[in-house]
């Protein structure tokens, strides 16, 4: 593999072969997908290596008291060897990236092969194409949040720990001295705090980019700017805390901080600039000086780095890895934005040229990032890969008597099942409500009394393997939607599974594994809306078209409230995957086609979802799925045009085509009918007579695959193709 390494002695920096890091226990092997380079760390560590010896121990008066007690100790031959040694060896640059899981150590088991993390460290998330990294210096991404995000994982952590040591208030006010990287994520980090911040910096750009970035104002340090806005923000009294953030050998620093804080204030330092305090100053006003050690309490620490040691989270809130996570989320909501620090992508194989261009000052940069092979991206569009459906063993129509009515079973009676499944099939002649399963016995029993089941149970294996009972719904939370039915089907029941089908590839896969082996592919997807009555009638009024064609369908979604189980991501997917199958299909049933390749693209936070897919026949559908809408504006709306005609869909209640001739429909008068009752009678009858089941099979898979292709085309920035795997 190759690795940016640095020739200390000389100032040589090169991309060498090295070989690949073993996977040991406790720790996972990670293939780089961008790693960030810190223009403030690693260029003050390529500078130092450029310089004479004695500009170099001038710059480290440390180590140089490091060498003079080997000398002492040791002798001058023994040490200037020792020294020399150190000195002529190639040592890593980089701390901060994300990448892909490859192998995964003995005793880790909250990530798997294939998962993207955020990688931390000096001696693990290095610039190399492959890194080992302890469990906890890594932490899992959010889903949707692209890895040149993650990669800031780092220096984030860095700047969050050093505002935690500021201890900021609500309505307090902040100045933030060096708007560098880290400056620039403590301004934002304060901002979402709830603290009014000014910014000092030489650089106007820098301070322009403060500024939208959420700081209240910002300006040279030599300017009476400054002064005068802390002045108007806090009715003369000074800043409640100053972040240092700045480098380099001036005091002026500490100096300002001293002159602009209020009386016992507190003043963090967390980049490394000259301390030489006033004495007077910081005595009178009697300030606080904090320092802030790095990503957070562990860093330095063996046992809690390389053996992974965790503290007890109440005694410890904020350790190095919580940080990181807690960063990685603030990314995922939007609370901060790090792509306007992004100045330059570089390839990996340009890390050397990149470094001189930063050294020389020909590339200006807050943030610079190394996009590794794989990740070149962008240029080669990654796939997913729609399964081919393979019916093994016997024909799986169950053998039944027409006239006998159709016995169900609920596996889940949730508000969905409750208020838009069962009141639709409780007074439906020839069906019969025999069992409900859940998994506390109260809401089984509830939904027994209500609905007429004729058992309430919770064991799940006890229904399945209940000949009597013809098919099986399942209506679960979704990380248990693709076992359930995988059980269901292997059982030779006849499945109706809410949506998603599935969360991740290999779910959809298990699903069609037990396909293949039971023969039985009896399985319908809650994807109603093609059954909408008002829906269907629109598109037979539209009619056939020859030519490609432009759908727009617009999901207001609105906000979910506080606790839903919607939320949780990390167990249940995201929203999208959890229910955008559904307008996925609606759209490919209007183009009667699967599509052929998904772009998804969100706005900061990933809110907001804006899904482009594209048809074999050049028709394409862009589903545009928000929460910030208004909520008295339409759920759903939807234009399908083509071959000079519109067909336009509001919310269920009202439809109308375009063309040679205008149709309207008349105002429903009643709730919207978004094709639940249609679905679920044709559903029943396919049951009842052994007949197709209402959507074929291939395009559950294909709505399902597309589906899952939104996640991925959010975590690369790319299109992606979804592949036949035939």
């Amino acid at each position: 593999m190759k690795q940016v390494v640095q020739n200390y002695k000389s100032g040589e920096l090169a991309v060498l072969d090295v070989p690949v890091p073993g996977c040991k226990p406790g720790g996972v092997l990670v293939r780089s997908a961008y790693s960030l380079i810190s223009t403030g760390t690693e260029l003050m560590k390529v500078s130092e290596a450029g310089m004479s010896m004695l500009g170099k121990a001038r710059s480290r008066p440390d180590q140089v008291a490091k060498v003079m007690q080997s000398v002492a100790t040791n002798g001058v031959p023994a040490t200037y060897r020792k020294v020399m040694g150190k000195l002529d060896s190639y040592t890593p640059l980089g701390y901060s990236l994300c990448g892909v899981v490859e192998q995964v150590g003995p005793g880790i088991d909250d990530v798997k092969v294939g998962d993207l993390v955020a990688c931390a460290g000096n001696e693990h998330a290095l610039h190399a194409e492959l890194n080992w990294v302890p469990k906890n210096l890594y932490a899992p991404v959010p889903d949707g949040l692209a890895p040149r995000h993650a990669a800031f994982g780092t220096v984030g952590s860095i700047a969050m720990q050093g505002v935690r040591q500021g201890e900021p208030q609500l309505g307090e006010v902040a100045l933030v001295i060096g708007l560098g990287l880290i400056g620039q994520l403590v301004v934002q980090l304060l901002t979402a705090s709830g603290v009014r911040v000014v910014g000092v910096d030489p650089d106007p750009v820098r301070c322009e980019l403060a500024e939208r970035l959420g700081a209240a104002a910002c300006g040279d340090p030599a300017s009476a700017a400054v002064e005068a806005a802390v002045a108007e923000l806090t009715d003369g009294h000074g800043v409640d805390q100053v972040y240092l953030a700045a480098g380099g050998g001036s005091n002026q620093p500490v100096e300002l901080a001293a002159r602009l804080c209020r009386d016992r204030g507190r003043v963090v330092d967390i980049g490394k600039c000259r301390l030489d305090l006033p004495w007077n100053a910081y005595y009178e006003k009697e300030l606080d000086v904090r320092f802030s050690r790095s990503y957070g309490p562990g860093r330095y620490d063996p046992e809690y780095e390389l053996e992974g040691r965790d503290y007890p989270i109440g005694y410890v809130r904020w350790t190095e890895r919580r940080n990181l996570a807690c960063f990685l989320d603030l990314l995922a909501r939007g609370s901060v934005d790090v792509e306007p620090l992004v100045s330059h992508i570089a390839d990996f194989d340009d890390a050397v040229e990149t470094y001189q261009r930063l050294k020389d000052g020909d590339l200006k940069a807050v943030a610079v990032l190394f996009r590794y092979p794989e990740h070149k991206g962008e240029a080669q569009a990654p796939e997913v890969a729609v399964p081919a459906v393979r019916r093994g063993g016997q024909a799986s129509t169950p053998a039944r008597s027409a006239n006998s009515p159709v016995r169900l079973a609920f596996v889940g009676a949730g508000n969905y099942a409750t208020s838009m499944l069962l009141p639709h099939l409780a007074p439906r002649d020839g069906v019969v409500l025999s069992t409900v399963v859940t998994t506390t016995a109260l809401s089984a029993a509830n939904a027994q009394r209500k609905f007429g089941f004729a058992e309430a149970t919770t064991d799940l294996d006890a229904v399945l393997g209940d000949k009597s009972i013809d098919a099986v719904f399942v209506v679960t939370r979704h990380s248990s939607h693709a076992e359930l039915t995988r059980k269901a089907l292997l059982a030779g029941k006849t499945v109706f599974v809410e949506k998603p089908l599935a969360l991740t590839e290999d779910e959809l896969a298990g699903v069609l594994a037990a396909v293949e082996e039971s023969g039985n592919d009896r399985l319908q997807v809650g994807f109603n809306r093609r059954f909408s009555p008002l829906l269907q009638e629109a598109r037979k009024r539209f009619g056939a078209r020859t030519g490609p064609a432009s759908l727009r369908y617009l999901v207001n979604a609105g906000r979910l409230q506080h606790g839903s189980w919607y939320l949780q991501q990390g167990s249940e997917g995201s929203r999208f995957a959890g229910e955008g199958g559904h307008f996925i299909d609606t759209a490919s049933w209007l183009l009667d086609a699967a599509p052929v390749s998904v772009y998804a693209v969100a706005t900061s936070g990933n809110e907001d979802l804006q899904v482009v897919l594209r048809y074999p026949d050049g028709s394409t559908a862009t589903i545009s799925y928000v929460t910030t809408g208004a909520a008295g504006f339409p759920k759903e709306t939807l234009d399908l045009v083509a071959d000079g005609k519109v067909l336009r869909l509001d919310d269920f209640v009202r439809a109308s085509v375009y063309g040679p001739k205008k149709w309207v429909s008349s105002r429903l008068p009643k709730a919207r009918d978004k094709g639940q009752n249609a679905e679920l009678a044709a559903f029943i009858k396919a049951v009842r007579t052994g007949g197709p089941m209402p959507v074929p099979l291939e395009s559950l898979v294909a709505t399902t695959a597309a589906t899952l292709a939104v996640q991925a085309g959010l975590a690369g920035g790319a299109p992606v193709m979804l592949a036949d795997a035939r």
